[in-house]
C-alpha cells in the first residue's frame, strides 16, 4: 500500500513538473523575447538587348560572377525564368534574374556605392534595354 501511494505521489509530482515546465516556458518569450536578425535582400532584373548575340548573352553572366567578389553581399544567385505553367500572375519576360543578402541596410547601400560595383555596372549597361530592383527587408 505504502507502494502504491509513493508510485502515484511521484506520478503526481511528474505531472505537475511537466505541466509547469510547459507552462513557464510558454510565456518565457514575454520577459525575454527573442532578438530576430533582419536581413536585407536585393533582388534584380534584367530584360537584355533582343540584338545581342548568344554569345554576348553568355558574356553577361560575367557580370554577375563580378558582382559575387564584392565585399557585403552574401549568397548571389542568378539565373533565366522559369518554364513556369503560364498564369495572369506570372512574369518571365526578364532574361536575367539576380538576387543577394546584406546583413544591414548600411552595408547594401554602400555595396551600390563600391567603386568596383559601379564599374560593372558601366561595362555591362550597355547588354541590357530594362533594369529592376527589388529591395526587401526580413526578419
Amino acid at each position: 500500500m505504502e507502494r502504491r501511494k509513493f508510485l502515484f505521489r511521484s506520478m503526481q509530482a511528474s505531472a505537475l513538473l511537466l505541466i509547469s515546465g510547459n507552462m513557464f516556458a510558454s510565456v518565457l518569450p514575454m520577459f525575454n523575447p527573442i532578438k530576430t536578425k533582419k536581413v536585407y535582400f536585393h533582388y534584380l532584373l534584367f530584360w537584355l538587348r533582343k540584338d545581342l548575340s548568344e554569345a554576348e548573352v553568355k558574356e553577361f553572366e560575367n557580370f554577375f560572377e563580378g558582382l559575387k567578389k564584392l565585399p557585403y553581399q552574401k549568397n548571389l544567385r542568378y539565373g533565366k525564368p522559369a518554364n513556369s505553367s503560364p498564369r495572369s500572375v506570372l512574369d518571365n519576360t526578364f532574361t536575367y534574374n539576380a538576387s543577394m543578402e546584406f546583413d544591414t541596410l548600411e552595408e547594401l547601400e554602400a555595396y551600390g556605392q563600391l567603386p568596383e560595383h559601379l564599374a560593372l555596372v558601366k561595362k555591362y549597361k550597355p547588354f541590357f534595354e530594362r533594369m529592376l530592383v527589388h529591395d526587401t527587408v526580413y526578419n
